[in-house]
């Protein structure tokens, strides 16, 4: 039976509208799997080494820091790994037992990449600790039981997927714990290293470990099971409906009626929200660019990445899926006397005002020197003129659907910010970096500011070529993503 569900998984990938592009991201995150791969080979075989030569002593060491490197991991899955999601309303209607659809859907997530990358720098550290004199089975006891600590944490943010206040709480015990350590008010870390050293002391604590690994996996199985009915955990829950009627809107005629379908769009679904909410988090990337923190990051050209990013959180986490967002009534809005144009417009003038909006909150950069905000300012002029037109230019081909009529259920996953949502970034920000960096190491800081800026107002000043041909591709693929916006 698992079989038949994962070639029912591999004929729908095949047979998806969107497949040139599904394919091409996957390839992206092969490569990108490859690198995070060798990265970990490198740390495994290289930081017992390196610790030595700081006159720290490696093992314990690692051991007292270990608990940030779960907790990271923690934070990475909740906004990067999908949740168990799979098409569960046909596959009740078929002669296949619940038990089996909930045990594939949990399978799939203990067969994440997420997990089992670990492993890459698991088995080099041991493997050098072993020729450094430690004992091999202990050692090796050791890697089991930080591995299946990971996987436990696979576990947890099955759990709290659909609760937000629990995460974002346990987030700020982390933060305010890294905050105290930073101030040497309280270093909890004395104490977890005193944990993930009994991993290696005593032997019997990895049947501990699996005991609470295989409860959690009992307990989501069967809180799964209990909600896979269509009037319980699969069901939509309606709650009384509100008119917001924006009257001031009503005096820019045709853009207006479509901005504030947009307002009501963000307001009233959660996944909208969190896409908002994430760009402000965008707002605050910049201090690792712009306070020296990370040396990797001193280099002058990091300053018009970090400016892009910042004044463009809302750029990249919503209107790139433009107009996936609307993928719910797009075939009704397509029957009707709508033009490309001025749909097309009223979210690029979306775009324009929170771009607008970012770079002004993000005015406390100012304490960093007026050159550091020269960089947000020249990122979102950039934002405004370029990469605005081309996350609209990108949406006709990102034929990915967002049910905003689907409740956050227990099968549900945080589509507003994925894996896919990063990738396509990366384009609009490698562009940029190129022409300051001619304009900086050729002429002067300033002379690369100066063409980033007029590269946005160039894309500004000729709008409306760009806009007509934006207009042609989405015509030529209008038909194309009404077919992917009908598959489920």
């Amino acid at each position: 039976m698992f079989k038949k569900l994962i070639n029912l998984e591999w004929k729908a990938f095949l047979r998806s509208a969107s497949f040139k592009t599904n394919l091409l991201l996957k390839i992206i995150m092969v490569f990108g799997a490859f690198w995070v791969i060798a990265s970990l080979t490198m740390i495994g075989v290289g930081l017992f080494y390196l610790l030595k030569e700081m006159g720290l002593e490696p093992f314990d060491t690692i051991n007292r820091f270990l608990i940030y490197y779960v907790l990271i991991d923690l934070t990475f899955r909740y906004f990067l790994q999908k949740m168990p999601v799979m098409n569960i309303r046909p596959l009740l209607s078929l002669k296949i037992p619940k038990n089996t659809i909930v045990h594939y859907t949990l399978g799939k997530t203990m067969a994440s990449f997420f997990n089992w990358m670990h492993l890459f720098f698991l088995l080099p550290f041991s493997i050098v600790l072993i020729r450094e004199g430690f004992d091999s089975t202990s050692v090796w006891l050791w890697a089991g039981s930080i591995f299946l600590v990971l996987y436990i944490n696979n576990f947890l943010i099955i759990l709290i997927n659909n609760k937000d206040a629990v995460f974002y709480a346990i987030l700020a015990l982390i933060v305010a714990g890294g905050v105290l350590h930073y101030f040497n008010i309280f270093d909890a870390t004395v104490y977890t290293e005193a944990i993930f050293t009994a991993f290696y002391d005593f032997s019997w604590i990895i049947l501990v470990l699996l005991l609470i690994l295989t409860v959690l996996y009992t307990y989501a199985f069967t809180f799964f099971k209990s909600n896979l009915y269509l009037d319980a955990g699969l069901a939509v829950r309606t709650k009384e409906g509100k008119t917001e009627e924006y009257t001031w809107l009503n005096q820019f005629g045709t853009l207006g009626t479509f901005l504030k379908n947009d307002i009501r769009l963000i307001r009233r679904n959660k996944r909208s929200k969190t896409a908002v909410l994430t760009s402000v988090v965008f707002l605050f990337y910049g201090l690792l660019f712009f306070t020296g923190s990370i040396e990797a990051y001193e280099s002058p050209i990091w300053r018009i990445f970090a400016g892009i990013f910042v004044s463009g959180g809302f750029l990249f986490t919503f209107g790139q899926f433009v107009p996936s967002w609307d993928s719910a009534y797009y075939p009704l809005m397509m029957s009707q006397n709508v033009q490309y144009k001025e749909y097309l417009n009223a979210k690029w003038w979306l775009v324009v005002i929170a771009t607008a909006i970012s770079t002004v909150l993000a005015a406390f950069y100012l304490y960093f020197g007026w050159e550091v905000y020269l960089a947000i300012i020249v990122g979102a002029i950039y934002n405004i003129g370029v990469n605005a037109h081309l996350v609209l230019w990108g949406g006709a081909y990102i034929k990915t659907p967002i049910d905003l009529s689907k409740n956050k259920n227990v099968f549900g996953d945080k589509q507003a910010f994925n894996m896919k949502s990063l990738l396509l970034t990366i384009p609009k920000l490698v562009l940029p970096m190129v022409i300051y960096g001619i304009g900086h190491f050729v002429f002067t800081p300033n002379i690369g500011f100066a063409m980033v800026a007029l590269t946005g107002v160039l894309g500004f000043a000729f709008k409306g070529k760009v806009f007509s041909i934006i207009e042609s591709i989405y015509h030529k693929e209008k038909y194309k993503t009404l077919a992917a916006y009908k598959q489920k």
